[in-house]
């Protein structure tokens, strides 16, 4: 028994650090495109053809078709800082409403 809880510590540890390095990666990602320069969470100025169709092929969509899996409870959400009106995700750049949806939803892991 214990060393089944060992093992279930020492991965809970190495997750954490994994889920750390992503989110520092993430962040540096997302300051290529700045979030509080859209006025609202549909607008996609400033954003290549590009990022646009990488949006598209995830299947990104501002209004969720499963109600419980939205952008603001994915592992991947980059929630909005104090000054941006929108949040963000660690797939692709642009403004991401909280409500959105999109095929690569994972749900967020509860630290623990």
């Amino acid at each position: 028994m214990k060393r089944r809880k060992a093992i279930k510590d020492l991965m809970g540890i190495l997750f954490g650090a994994c889920a750390f390095s992503e989110v520092v990666s993430c962040a540096e990602k997302a300051k290529e495109y700045d979030l509080s320069m859209a006025e609202n969470c549909g607008d996609l100025e400033g954003l290549d053809d590009a990022e646009i169709s990488k949006r598209n092929q995830l299947g990104y969509t501002e209004e969720t078709p499963i109600e419980e899996n939205t952008c603001g409870n994915c592992q991947l959400y980059l929630p909005p800082k104090e000054d941006q009106p929108c949040g963000g995700c660690q797939l692709f750049k642009g403004p991401v409403y909280e409500k959105a949806y999109c095929t690569y939803w994972a749900p967020r892991v509860a630290n623990t």
